[in-house]
């Protein structure tokens, strides 16, 4: 098996995405590209990975990519209101600046705040979702201290046919959604065109009072925030006969949403965009090389009551150079390049506006016997902040029955965003500091017949953390440290399936100031999730109940949010070949919580849909 990936990862990344999700993921173990840029099985990753596939998405029947990702261990959400409001993820109790978002390996994230608009990209769009916790910056740059996220786009079939897709969908508060697909392809070429769009009258993003307009979100709006999307996608590729492949992403999503801001704006229209191609060739048996470029795109107009208040405008050009050598059977050797160039325009006004980064890394790879070993070192030369070196060292060992010990080291950098700096009117601080961050994990983990467990613990250190003061003044915390224990369990009961994982963390100021010892802000110390699904010939149901303990919204701990759990139903019926009718009931006990001060969360919805897939 090794020794087939080690080849498959001499054949471009993108086609073994789309590859893996052919697979039997009861016989076989998912490919995965995100952990080491390479094409290695989740078993074989030294990393704690979790890969989401269209098949997921389809029978969980999320309505955001927020509500799909905070159902993995090490993941929560901040999020000032309903659907399409601004959110902010903490992947294993690091900043929301600290996650890396990729879509089909193109860097997306504006580059003024530095956090992915993760509420603004469209789930339709989406073929599968690779999940990696723990630092990346040795193969990735700046960005990848909590770990990366990356999205690979809808493509198209190589079975020699067409393949639409439709889906309606309907729910409370108005909700409706769509999308019209067509797919299509043969085993040299394959494409995928897809328009899609979504819309809910809301509910009022904000607690309605005084008390809202001075303590909360700083204005009392008593309306329902409504919320508009409309996307489209194209992925398409070609491969030769003698291996050489060529692929290509364009997405796009235009929104509307409303929120709680006047008189400073009370709706935003934004824009996300990101295209990107990738060339793939060997140049002798032994040695593939990987060219790539790609831009994405984040703008953002504000208006107040249709009145036009400012822009934000965001452009990030990328490219980069991969080679893989293998050395002999079971190791790898890989060399690589990247260079990006961020872009900022705006009309309000920025001390600096563009920056770029070139860097170099190299990783290897190598299997001997039952040990397994991962080194990888990279130097990034920041325009801005200088040169950072940063490194990672993995090691594995496989005992008998599908038990497996790992354990791994990592550095990281992040540094700050042009907000941070520079944004006018005393919220931005130019004396900011990179932050720089060194993790340790244990690990230990088992796949059975009918199930699988994991063991995974860890800390991680920052130094010169970014947060906000009381009077959301960015400063550097000279020291943090986040240690934690995630537990995952999966196994079938009959005809039942359970997956569920346990999430202990203890995110702290470590600064030795007032704030010693207090939680980190909006990270809560313990998350946990039980999912239970079974089939019934033509019909399924499931329910997944999800727990978040108190946390924080500051960093001097004086504003406390409570735990909560919220429960969701849902069924499935496939009542035609290639039709499915499904239903949902989110929140199903209506119950009443807030992740961020004063703004409210859903209530209990329902959502009714119809799907239309052509079989393979």
């Amino acid at each position: 098996m090794k020794k087939t990936l080690f080849a498959a990862a001499l054949c471009g990344c993108s086609f073994v995405a789309a590859a893996a999700d052919a697979t039997d993921p009861a016989a076989l173990s998912p490919v995965v590209v995100t952990a080491t840029r390479t094409a290695i099985t989740v078993d074989d990753a030294l990393s704690s990975v979790s890969v989401i596939t269209r098949a997921d998405i389809d029978r969980l029947q999320p309505v955001s990519l927020i509500d799909l990702l905070q159902n993995l261990p090490g993941v929560s959400f901040a999020q000032a209101g309903g659907l399409g409001q601004q959110s902010s993820l903490f992947l294993r109790g690091t900043n929301s600046s600290h996650t890396l978002l990729l879509i089909d390996g193109v860097r997306v994230g504006t580059v003024s705040a530095g956090i992915p608009a993760f509420d603004q990209l469209p789930l339709d769009q989406i073929e599968r979702i690779e999940v990696v916790r723990g630092p990346r910056s040795s193969l990735y740059g700046a960005d990848a201290i909590g770990g990366v996220i990356q999205i690979f786009t809808r493509h198209g079939p190589r079975n020699g046919g067409l393949a639409p897709s439709l889906r309606l969908g309907t729910g409370s508060r108005g909700y409706a959604d769509g999308q019209l697909g067509l797919a299509g392809g043969d085993k040299h070429a394959w494409y995928n065109l897809s328009v899609g769009g979504q819309y809910t009258r809301g509910i009022n993003a904000c607690r309605v009072g005084a008390a809202a307009a001075f303590a909360g979100c700083f204005a009392d709006e008593p309306d329902a925030d409504a919320y508009r999307n409309y996307n489209a996608l194209a992925n398409l590729g070609y491969r030769w006969d003698g291996g050489t492949e060529l692929a290509g992403t364009w997405l796009r999503s235009d929104s509307r949403v409303e929120f709680d801001g006047a008189p400073y704006g009370n709706q935003h229209h934004n824009r996300q965009q990101v295209a990107g191609a990738r060339l793939g060739f060997a140049p002798r048996p032994g040695w593939t090389v990987t060219l790539a470029a790609g831009q994405s795109l984040d703008e953002q107009t504000t208006y107040n009551d249709g009145v036009f208040v400012r822009y934000g405008n965001s452009r990030r050009d990328q490219a980069s150079w991969q080679n893989d050598l293998s050395l002999a059977d079971d190791q790898l050797l890989t060399l690589g390049i990247d260079w990006q160039h961020e872009h900022l325009s705006s009309d309000t006004g920025y001390l600096a506006d563009d920056r770029g980064d070139t860097s170099g890394y190299a990783q290897y790879q190598g299997s001997f016997g039952r040990h397994e070993l991962q080194l990888s070192v990279r130097h990034d030369d920041n325009q801005q902040f200088g040169g950072h070196t940063t490194g990672a060292a993995a090691w594995g060992y496989a005992f008998d029955h599908g038990l497996r010990l790992s354990a791994s080291w990592g550095s990281a950098f992040h540094a700050p965003t042009f907000n941070d700096l520079y944004y006018p009117y005393g919220s931005g601080n130019p004396e900011l500091e990179p932050e720089t961050s060194r993790s340790a994990e244990l690990g230990l983990s088992q796949r059975l017949d009918n199930g699988h467990w994991a063991l995974n613990a860890y800390q991680t250190r920052i130094d010169q953390l970014i947060s906000l003061d009381a009077n959301y003044f960015p400063r550097n915390i000279s020291r943090a440290r986040i240690r934690a224990l995630e537990a995952q369990f999966g196994t079938r009961l009959g005809d039942w399936r359970l997956e569920s994982w346990l999430t202990l963390q203890r995110p702290v100021n470590r600064d030795g100031g007032a704030n010693e010892g207090h939680l980190l802000p909006r990270r809560p110390e313990r998350t946990a999730r039980i999912e239970l699904d079974r089939q019934f010939g033509a019909f399924g149901v499931g329910a997944t109940v999800l727990a978040a303990g108190g946390r924080y919204d500051d960093l001097a701990n004086l504003r406390r949010l409570g735990g909560y759990a919220t429960t969701d139903l849902r069924a499935s019926y496939a009542f035609a070949p290639g039709w499915q009718v499904q239903a949902r009931l989110a929140n199903a006990f209506d119950r009443r919580y807030e992740t961020v001060y004063y703004f409210n969360q859903p209530g209990r919805s329902w959502y009714l849909t119809v799907r239309y897939t052509a079989a393979d």
